[in-house]
């Protein structure tokens, strides 16, 4: 396994910087409310991750409700409610005269962490979703670090290598290896005019796109490590707040 990377939560601060969020604390009011009843915005989650449901959790057991929660969904819980999607594009409804079923309907936050890969017809409603006031955060990690128990080639196994959507490039940045910086991944902006600035030395960009905006992270360390999230997930809450907010 290549060393664990911590550049990601320096990537969160700077986040924080452009887009002028504070940072949650686990010690703060805002953190917890203290109102079990009040409302967290929903925020939609997709994921090749072990981050929703536990690596290795049997249908049985799903649907028992007897699956424990992996640590990285009960840090995201804390602010939001989370919304797991296998698909951006459209569904058809079970009833031919019935409407489709749009899961990005109603959602103004979206996390897009090491996905399994883009349809084009997902590329082009992720493009329009953004560009009528969605807020995304997008983590690309060419290289993972964490440790899965799904061999190689097992669908269950989540992607080892970002698979890189074209939507990136239509947003004006490109991902790529940067073994010789000792990071997984390095952004570039490939279209001067695209209103997107760079931060932590190209590991992470944000970008305003249409009414929305992006944050591009390109190192999912701080999603598989517990160690690199934070003290009680701060962090790793921090980078969600300043991505999304």
């Amino acid at each position: 396994m290549p060393p664990l990377r911590n550049s990601l939560a320096a990537a969160g601060a700077a986040l924080l910087m452009l887009t002028g969020c504070d940072a949650p604390s686990a010690a703060s009011p805002d953190a917890a409310p203290s109102d079990p009843a009040a409302i967290k915005p929903r925020l939609g989650l997709m994921t090749s991750l072990p981050l929703y449901w536990g690596e290795g959790a049997g249908v049985a057991d799903l649907a028992a409700g007897r699956a424990a929660s992996p640590w990285q969904r009960t840090v995201m819980e804390q602010d939001y409610t989370l919304v797991p999607l296998d698909t951006l594009t459209p569904i058809p409804a079970l009833s031919p005269d019935a409407p489709e079923v749009d899961p990005l309907t109603g959602l103004t936050r979206l996390a897009v962490v090491q996905p399994r890969g883009l349809s084009p017809a997902d590329n082009v409603a992720l493009d329009s979703w953004v560009r009528g006031g969605g807020r995304l955060l997008l983590v690309l990690d060419p290289a993972l670090t964490g440790d899965y128990a799904a061999p190689l080639g097992d669908p269950r196994r989540p992607v080892d290598t970002a698979l890189i959507p074209p939507v990136v490039a239509r947003w004006g940045m490109a991902v790529s290896f940067d073994a010789a910086q000792g990071s997984a991944g390095r952004i570039a902006i490939t279209d001067p005019a695209a209103n997107c600035r760079l931060v932590t030395d190209g590991k992470a960009a944000t970008c305003a796109v249409g009414k929305g905006r992006v944050a591009l992270i390109a190192e999912a360390a701080q999603f598989e490590h517990r160690a690199l999230a934070g003290k009680d997930g701060a962090s790793l809450r921090a980078v969600l707040a300043a991505a999304l907010e």
